[in-house]
């Protein structure tokens, strides 16, 4: 009912002209030194009025899969982690997948969606419920396709399961733990589905709002949502009795964080440096080397069909702007090679990509964008690739060396 009256007040009451605001937009230019705000357009919040800025936190969706895999690695480093490792070993229930139960399931493979697993089943696991429940359900598995196979299938589930053996490994639930991993020693204000985040980032909250007009997401009025996660219907959003490692899906590790542009921009930085002082060498090379390329035939997207889309993939990180037949996924148009992830939840895409030669970057996101949104010259929206352009047009020359 809340939501119905703050629509229609945003309806009724807004002016003209702040109605006919462009979707939220932002686009935040970055190399090795600079962070440099490139567009901002349209509202975060349509009932108030308030325009979006380049520090509004807004839910980036599968770019949190790249953040996730960041405190991953940092407990690589930290020795607690091991990528090649049984996960079962961590978790302390057997996982297997039921066509291939000989082979084990790894980090490595989670991480790079070859593990086996779907989202037939569905990835939100509510409070109440156990992720170990959840992949009993047949549909969970691909059933031509087993652990270790050079066939990528985008899943979201990988995730719960990878946020689970973390929590398993520190007794530590997942949004805590994100925050020691990756938030405070980056010295950003983000969090998973606003647990760590402040009433303050709160009031700033980018609204999603689908291509209809209607508010999808983070329509929160201001204030932190009662409850951070998704509760089975019946049961108290009571997180005090959780068993970290029990369900890894409740902070949405694959979609969750909320960050801003500026922020997010942060995390490109310490990308175009290597992740020096954030991973060591090795954990860096092992987080950007690609796990798997397609070849015209070795893997699927989120929908289901080879699309030009994904092709070639790391942990977690995508690499973009590859050379090779059936693929499109250069929304830039110029030929560069670049790593990072996309995001797509709710109307929005966003993007965070980074050149690694030069170091320069950009971290954006649009709203309002229809499931069915026209694709550019690349496999992207044209929406995105507009952005982009935008973006380009907008940065200053790269410092001189």
């Amino acid at each position: 009912m809340k939501a119905a009256l703050r629509l229609l007040a945003a309806l009724l009451f807004i002016p003209a002209a702040a109605r006919a605001e462009p979707p939220a937009t932002v686009a935040v230019t970055f190399d090795r030194h600079t962070i440099r705000p490139a567009i901002a357009e349209g509202l975060a919040d349509r009932a108030t009025g308030r325009k979006v800025t380049a520090d509004d936190p807004v839910r980036v969706a599968s770019i949190s899969k790249l953040v996730t895999a960041l405190g991953v690695m940092r407990l690589v480093d930290q020795g607690r982690l091991d990528l090649d490792r049984d996960v079962a070993d961590y978790l302390g229930w057997p996982l297997r997948h039921p066509q291939f139960p000989s082979r084990a399931i790894t980090l490595r493979l989670l991480l790079s969606h070859r593990s086996g697993l779907t989202d037939g089943a569905d990835y939100i696991v509510p409070l109440g419920e156990t992720l170990r429940q959840r992949l009993a359900d047949p549909r969970a598995w691909d059933p031509a396709h087993g652990p270790g196979d050079d066939w990528f299938h985008y899943t979201n589930l990988n995730f719960p399961v990878i946020a689970s053996v973390m929590e398993a490994a520190t007794a530590t639930r997942f949004d805590r733990l994100m925050q020691r991993l990756v938030v405070q020693p980056l010295r950003l204000s983000a969090c998973y589905n606003w647990s760590g985040c402040d009433a303050a980032s709160a009031g700033r909250a980018v609204v999603l709002y689908r291509a209809d007009g209607s508010a999808a997401r983070d329509d929160l009025g201001g204030k932190l949502p009662a409850c951070p996660v998704v509760v089975k219907e019946g049961q108290p959003c009571d997180l005090t009795a959780y068993t970290p490692g029990w369900n890894g899906a409740l902070f949405s590790p694959q979609g969750g964080m909320r960050s801003s542009m500026r922020d997010l921009a942060r995390i490109g930085q310490m990308l175009a440096r290597g992740g020096r002082g954030f991973l060591s060498p090795a954990s860096f090379a092992a987080l950007t080397a690609p796990q798997w390329r397609f070849n015209g035939r070795n893997g699927v997207g989120e929908n289901g069909e080879p699309d030009g889309f994904f092709c070639a993939y790391a942990l977690a990180v995508q690499r973009i702007g590859n050379q090779m037949a059936g693929c499109h996924d250069d929304p830039f148009a110029d030929g560069i090679a670049r790593l990072g992830h996309p995001g797509e939840a709710y109307g929005l895409r966003s993007g965070l990509w980074v050149d690694p030669k030069t170091g320069r970057g950009v971290a954006y996101f649009t709203t309002a964008v229809p499931d069915d949104a026209a694709k550019g010259t690349s496999a992207f929206t044209a929406a995105e690739e507009a952005v982009l352009a935008q973006a380009r047009l907008r940065s200053p020359p790269p410092r001189s060396r």
